[in-house]
This record gives C-alpha cells, sequence and structure tokens, in this order.
C-alpha cells in the first residue's frame, strides 16, 4: 500500500504549497508519519491512509524507514531482535526496496523527529509531553539490539 501511495505521488513533487520543506532527493511525495494510528484497518488488512499534514516530497525511504519502525515495529515490546529485523525485511520486500543501509535510515528518522519536537513550535505539547525521550530510547534500543543484525 505505501507503495503504491508513492507510486501514485510522482506526478505531484514538483508542486508547492507543502507545509515541510522538500527532502532531497525528492522522489515522491512522502506521507510523512505513516505509523498505526494514521492507517486504517478493516478486518485486520490496511485499507487506507489519512492524516496528510505532514506529507512533503522526499526520498521513499524517509516513509519506509519511519513505516518499518512504527509498524514492523522496532521496539522492545514486540518480538526479539531477529523477529523485528525480518518483519522489516519482509515489509522492504514487500514495498520492493532492499534492507541495506535500513536502520542507518531508521536512525536518522528517528534523530529528525527528536529534531523536530525540540525546535519546532508546532511540537510543544510532544514537547512537553517529552515524545523526544521516547524516540530517543528507542535509538538507544535500535542501536544496541538491532544494528548487528542488520548486515546479515
Amino acid at each position: 500500500m505505501v507503495r503504491r501511495l508513492h507510486d501514485a505521488s510522482v506526478d505531484l513533487v514538483g508542486t508547492s504549497g507543502w507545509q515541510f520543506p522538500a527532502r532531497e532527493p525528492a522522489e515522491v511525495v512522502c506521507h510523512g508519519d505513516l505509523a498505526p494510528y494514521n492507517v486504517v484497518f478493516a478486518d485486520g488488512l490496511p485499507v487506507g491512509v489519512i492524516d496528510f499534514d505532514t506529507a512533503h516530497p522526499a526520498p521513499r525511504w524517509w516513509d519506509v524507514a519511519y513505516a518499518v519502525y512504527c509498524l514492523a515495529p522496532f521496539s522492545p515490546a514486540f518480538g526479539t531482535p531477529e523477529e523485528q529485523w525480518r518483519r522489516a525485511r519482509l515489509f522492504c520486500a514487500e514495498y520492493g526496496c532492499p534492507g541495506d543501509g535500513l536502520v542507518d535510515r531508521v536512525l536518522a528518522r528517528l534523530a529528525d523527529m527528536v529534531r523536530a519536537i525540540r525546535e519546532d513550535p508546532a511540537f510543544h505539547v510532544q514537547r512537553a509531553e517529552e515524545h523526544d525521550e521516547h524516540y530517543l530510547s528507542h535509538v538507544d534500543y535500535i542501536r544496541a539490539s538491532l544494528a548487528g543484525l542488520a548486515y546479515r
């Protein structure tokens, strides 16, 4: 579904009016927040995506990295690191992209989330609720538990 969404957005990449600036290389319009709370499910299957306020032109991996982190997911509450990495590889295979470098891209994406929470005035609630610390704890988990698996 994410791949179809990206493929359908290619013609919109050069358009303007996005809330967030384009991220180079701007290949597709990324949703920017592909997490379970923005995916519509029917009978346990994803059927749609909502809440496009953070959509902007960006490389495909920008959405793929965050979607894997949120939907595979990379979290100590969801199985062993091996199981998480297996789900991540399956997600990437279904999307049609290699999993090489995925952990580094997830870490880059989370670093940008922390930066946005700390610097962007629009994230004042997330700042007050210390969402940045939540993401930083997941960064530590990913570095400790998943980085060694990414290149097997």
